[in-house]
């Protein structure tokens, strides 16, 4: 299994949404490099779900239920989607700015390409947040 972070300003589109919603396209994304991770995911695949500009919090865990597929919002097939759905709401989100001050962290793709919506995360900064989430 591998492990991912989307990002999505609560105000566009919330963990809150997409729990009563049940399951959403990833639609809409526009940067290469996070095209490239949207193709890499693989079903069953966990994703963190990262508020970004207000709370600046990850908030739950996805899970991937479908592959990529040509994403719908587009006539260019270039461009990719994934259907996600909730899977876990963090017991503690976990901040940006905690993540910026574990060290452990430091190589986070969050903390060094902070603009980029779809990004890898290893399995061991995988477990750090899990650890700071408060999750087993």
């Amino acid at each position: 299994m591998n492990y991912w972070l989307v990002k999505s300003e609560p105000a566009a589109y919330s963990w809150e949404q997409l729990s009563t919603d049940k399951k959403t396209s990833w639609t809409g994304v526009r940067n290469y490099a996070a095209r490239v991770h949207l193709r890499n995911m693989k079903k069953d695949d966990e994703v963190l779900f990262y508020h970004s500009n207000e709370g600046m919090e990850i908030v739950g865990i996805a899970k991937v239920v479908k592959e990529s597929y040509p994403d719908t919002t587009t006539d260019d097939e270039r461009w990719v989607t994934v259907d996600i759905k909730p899977y876990k709401k963090l017991k503690n989100p976990v901040s940006l700015t905690e993540i910026k001050a574990d060290k452990r962290l430091a190589n986070m793709a969050l903390v060094r390409i902070g603009r980029l919506s779809v990004q890898p995360v290893t399995e061991k900064e995988w477990k750090v947040i899990m650890e700071m989430a408060g999750e087993k």
